[in-house]
């Protein structure tokens, strides 16, 4: 098992930049991806970017790369997501999610994918 609990969502305004973090433990070397996703009100789950968890390889979603920022400190079992030029429109339920490859082999842009989830931290932008 891998718990993981993210952290840093808030209410912020438009054109600030946030720095979303996820805290995995458990069985963390058995982690392969870790992923960001997002899902705002009556919207489905988002993929946003996913990294390998030893390779640092990064993956965003079109038009996410630029402005939002996948990293991991796999020394800390930390994942981060840094949000720039936040705007309205981002608002959403982030959560960051794990894989350890021996799940389902759906695309790993694809919730599907991953094995284990944290409960979300809430990001409101306001204009």
């Amino acid at each position: 098992q891998v718990q993981l609990v993210e952290s840093g969502g808030g209410l912020v305004q438009a054109g600030d930049s946030l720095s979303l973090s996820c805290r995995l433990s458990g069985r963390t070397w058995y982690i392969r991806l870790a992923a960001w996703f997002r899902q705002a009100p009556e919207k489905e789950r988002e993929f946003v970017a996913f990294i390998g968890w030893n390779s640092g390889i990064t993956e965003y979603a079109g038009g996410m790369q630029g402005r939002f920022t996948i990293s991991r400190d796999n020394v800390k079992n930390m994942g981060y997501l840094q949000v720039d030029s936040l705007k309205p429109e981002d608002s959403a339920v982030y959560y960051c999610a794990a894989s350890t490859g021996y799940g389902p082999s759906d695309p790993a842009t694809t919730s599907a994918h991953y094995d284990y989830w944290g409960q979300g931290t809430q990001v409101i932008v306001s204009s």
